[in-house]
């Protein structure tokens, strides 16, 4: 049974900086896509960023590009989101995600993923 669960989330001013964490648990981890998607209140579920497995090759949202920074410990069985430069509107619930089959592409559709954590919660003030 695979298990995500996200931890890291929290208050932060806008400027600073949160790290979130998403330990994986039930399958071969370096084999397969890991995602991070929020979503803020009223609003749909939106791509942040994703990491293949081997490769480690990236992708990100234009909202997120060059402040946010995804990267994994294939050893520890866990994806990171470091968030810099945070801003009021990147408040949102944020999960970690990946999908049922291996070695697939970077997708930034969440009907690309299979599997979900329970999300955390990051919240900016201005």
């Amino acid at each position: 049974q695979v298990q995500l669960v996200e931890s890291g989330g929290g208050l932060v001013q806008a400027g600073g900086s949160l790290r979130l964490s998403c330990a994986a648990s039930g399958r071969t981890f370096s084999m397969y896509v890991m995602g991070w998607f929020r979503q803020a209140p009223g609003k749909g579920r939106e791509f942040v960023a994703a990491i293949s497995g081997r490769s480690g090759s990236t992708r990100y949202a234009d909202s997120v590009n060059g402040r946010f920074t995804i990267s994994r410990d294939n050893a520890k069985n866990t994806v990171y989101l470091q968030m810099n430069s945070l801003k009021p509107e990147d408040t949102a619930v944020y999960s970690c995600a990946s999908p049922k089959s291996p070695f697939g592409s970077t997708g930034n559709n969440p009907q690309d993923y299979d599997y979900w954590g329970q999300g955390t919660q990051v919240t900016v003030s201005s």
